[in-house]
């Protein structure tokens, strides 16, 4: 006697068996926890500098520029945005 065999000459007890299967699918399925807004971490690199009296345009090419350079080097880096401003 296989497996098909038992489910074969028992039809109502086939189908009982799957609508327990089924009942308790639904079941579990309503209970799982889902969030609507996950928490999500965007890693994020804010790097600072200053040289007092530099103008921005030295600021640009003296310090940014350079820092730019390096930082470009990041795998996975999608946006860079610097600012130069007096000081």
């Amino acid at each position: 006697m296989n497996i098909a065999e038992g489910f074969i000459r028992r039809p109502v007890m086939t189908t009982l068996v799957m609508l327990a299967i089924l009942l308790f699918g639904i079941m579990g399925y309503r209970q799982l926890p889902v969030s609507d807004l996950p928490n999500v971490d965007f890693p994020t690199l804010l790097v600072s500098a200053s040289v007092p009296g530099a103008t921005p345009d030295t600021m640009a090419s003296a310090v940014a520029q350079p820092l730019e350079r390096q930082f470009s080097t990041i795998a996975g880096l999608d946006s860079m945005t610097s600012s130069s401003s007096q000081g």
